[in-house]
C-alpha cells in the first residue's frame, strides 16, 4: 500500500486483549467463518472468554494447520454454495441455532495494475472475497432471523473505499462487500443487524497470501516494520486491534447500529 511517511518516534502498543467484562457475550451462538486465521483465532479466544458458544468454519487446510481444540469446526470452501450451505447447517446443528456470524474469509493476490490483471485472477479474487460473502450471508440469514440477537459482521478493507495503485481486483471486491453490507442491512432490518469492519494491513498470514494458502513464515507482501512509518498510530495492526471492534459489533453495545463500516487502520484512512 503506497502511503506517505508520518512523523512518529514511538509506536503505540497493541490493544489489551479485551476491555469487556466476563459474560458480555454469554450464550451467544457464534459462527466464525475463517476462524483459523490470525484474526479468527484471536476472535475465537476472546469471544469464548466472554461466554460465546462458537463453531468454526474454514478450509480443510486451514483447520489442519490451526485446529481449534474443543470447538466444533467444519470444513468449508466459501466459494462453493453447496459447501457453504452444508457447513452452516452443521454449525447450526452443533450450536442449536445461530445468533451471530463473523465473516473473515478473504485473500489477496500479488499486486498488479488493473489493466495487467488476467481475467482468471480477477475472477479468483472476486469469487474469494465478494461472492463468498454473498454465499455466507445467504446461508446464515435464515438462522439469524430465528434469533432475537441476530448479527452478521463482514470483513471489508480500507482499499474498498480508498483506491490505491495495483490493488485493482481486491479493492473493487471489498467495495462491493461494503455495499453488500448496506444492502443486507436494509433488507433484514429490524430483525438482523449487518455491519462490517474494514481493517488496514494486519500482521497475519493474510500478508503472505492467507491462512491455508501460504506458510505462516513466508515473506510478507507488506513489511510490518516499515509499514508502521506510514501510520499515524506508529505501527501495523495486530489481530487484537480488529477483534475489539468485532466484539463491539456483536454485542448489545452496538444494538442501534446497522449498515455501518468501521475503519480500523491506525489513522491511515479517515472517511
Amino acid at each position: 500500500m503506497q502511503l506517505s511517511p508520518v512523523n512518529r518516534t514511538m509506536a503505540h502498543p497493541p490493544g489489551e486483549a479485551s476491555v469487556w467484562s466476563t459474560g458480555a457475550l454469554a450464550g451467544l451462538r457464534l459462527v466464525v467463518a475463517g476462524g483459523c486465521g490470525g484474526i479468527g483465532r484471536e476472535l475465537v479466544d476472546q469471544a469464548g472468554r466472554l461466554g460465546a458458544r462458537i463453531a468454526v468454519l474454514d478450509l480443510a487446510s486451514s483447520i489442519a494447520a490451526h485446529p481449534q481444540p474443543g470447538l466444533p469446526q467444519f470444513e468449508m470452501d466459501a466459494r462453493d454454495a453447496g459447501s457453504v450451505e452444508h457447513a452452516m447447517g452443521e454449525a447450526a446443528g452443533a450450536l442449536g441455532g445461530i445468533d451471530a456470524c463473523v465473516n473473515l474469509v478473504g485473500f489477496m493476490t500479488p499486486a498488479l495494475p488493473l489493466a495487467q490483471t488476467p481475467p482468471a485472477v480477477w475472477d479468483e479474487v472476486i469469487r474469494g472475497n465478494l461472492d463468498s460473502a454473498f454465499l455466507l450471508s445467504r446461508a446464515v440469514l435464515p438462522h439469524l432471523h430465528r434469533s432475537d440477537r441476530g448479527s452478521l459482521v463482514h470483513t471489508a478493507s480500507g482499499l474498498g473505499a480508498w483506491a490505491r495503485p495495483n490493488y485493482g481486483a481486491y479493492g473493487p471486491a471489498k467495495a462491493g462487500l461494503i455495499l453488500l453490507t448496506r444492502q443486507l442491512a436494509l433488507e433484514n432490518a429490524p430483525r438482523v443487524r449487518v455491519n462490517a469492519v474494514a481493517p488496514g494491513a494486519v500482521d497475519t498470514a493474510f500478508l503472505r497470501g492467507g491462512t491455508g494458502r501460504s506458510a505462516e513464515d513466508d515473506a510478507p507482501r507488506v513489511d510490518p516494520a516499515s509499514y508502521g512509518q506510514f501510520v499515524p498510530l506508529g505501527r501495523i495492526a495486530q489481530p487484537a486491534d480488529v477483534v475489539g471492534p468485532l466484539l463491539f459489533l456483536l454485542s448489545p453495545a452496538s444494538s442501534y447500529m446497522t449498515g455501518q463500516t468501521l475503519h480500523v487502520n491506525g489513522g491511515t484512512y479517515m472517511p
